[in-house]
């Protein structure tokens, strides 16, 4: 990454002050929007969300730009679709496959591509997860083209019926908050500071005795762990793993929801995921493909607000702070002759 998109990143960071509001209606549109839309498709919505999220953590505030992320979040659907499907595996235990799937091929990932830097580690990831993309079609369990259809959803924790899809919405709600908050931890302790560190100037991190390199690839298997759950609760909530989820396509798609809601913003990925998949939703029946309207959003984006929907909304927050904190300047009194 540039300068100029660190500083982007960095200007686009919430004030802990302002946390707590958007945290608090973040929560009130996650928990009515199944009232307001079919819960299935709020959902999928959640799992895109989870997926930028994850993204996001490498690339935010790490500065790491992977194309080779759908083989996480695919890969992980493939195997947890397997364990419901064919093994019979109760949901919980299906993603935890499915997570640790994506956390063992990120670590591969991360220790063949964490040593290059830029357009190489770009290529390096693309080009692994082209090799997943392969690997899954041509494996007799995943199906071929036709992929794994039908996947049941089960009852998870012997409690929850996933056939509800109110059930399944709040059961996913429940799961993708903890994530993120676990993730808000992780980038708000001495490793997540470590991380931006490294991100800013990494030889002057190395300097200080850090080890750059481990901390990398640390966050590198987080990122990909969180893809990994996303894609294991993607395929239980649209019940059917395609090669659609493994494809290099999925990790460009991923690319534009977190550049589109704010790079280096906590809730713009989410926000960035929800335009996306409402946009290919809605207009999927219309006869403007939804890809060209993407593909304008992006440009937009480029050119008018470089820092994101939530990065764009929260300078101009700290600007109007900023004007409204400063002092009045009085009127000077003459003084007396």
């Amino acid at each position: 990454m540039s300068a100029a998109s660190h500083a982007i990143a960095a200007a686009g960071r919430i004030s802990r002050a302002a946390l707590i509001p958007a945290v608090a209606l973040g929560l009130a549109v996650a928990l009515v929007a199944p009232l307001v839309v079919y819960p299935t498709f709020a959902t999928r919505v959640l799992c895109f969300a989870l997926f930028a999220s994850a993204f996001n953590l490498l690339i935010g505030y790490v500065g790491l730009l992977s194309f080779g992320h759908a083989a996480f979040f695919g890969g992980s659907a493939y195997i947890t679709a397997h364990a419901l499907k064919v093994w019979g595996l109760s949901p919980e235990i299906a993603i935890l496959a499915g997570v640790a799937f994506a956390s063992a091929i990120g670590l591969i990932f991360g220790i063949l591509a964490i040593r290059r830097q830029g357009i190489y580690f770009a290529m390096i990831t693309l080009a692994l997860g082209q090799m997943v993309y392969f690997c899954f079609l041509q494996a007799h369990f995943a199906g071929g083209e036709d992929g794994i259809q039908a996947v049941p959803r089960g009852v998870l924790f012997g409690i929850f019926d996933l056939s509800d899809p109110l059930v399944l919405y709040y059961s996913v709600l429940a799961i993708a908050a903890a994530a993120l908050t676990a993730t808000w931890r992780v980038l708000n302790s001495p490793f997540g500071a470590i991380l931006s560190a490294v991100r800013d100037n990494e030889l002057r991190a190395v300097s200080l005795g850090y080890r750059a390199e481990r901390y990398k690839l640390g966050a590198f298997v987080i990122s990909a762990a969180l893809a990994g759950l996303a894609g294991s609760l993607k395929v239980i909530t649209v019940q059917i793993a395609s090669l659609t989820d493994v494809t290099w396509q999925m990790s460009g798609e991923v690319v534009l929801m977190t550049l589109l809601g704010g790079m280096g913003t906590f809730f713009g990925p989410a926000v960035g995921a929800t335009v996306i998949t409402v946009i290919e939703h809605y207009l999927s029946g219309f006869a403007v493909p939804a890809p060209v309207v993407t593909g304008g959003l992006f440009v937009i984006c480029v050119l008018v607000f470089r820092r994101g929907i939530v990065g764009e909304l929260i300078m101009l927050l700290r600007v109007r702070g900023s004007a409204s904190d400063q002092p009045d300047v009085a009127t000077p009194i003459p003084a007396k002759v």
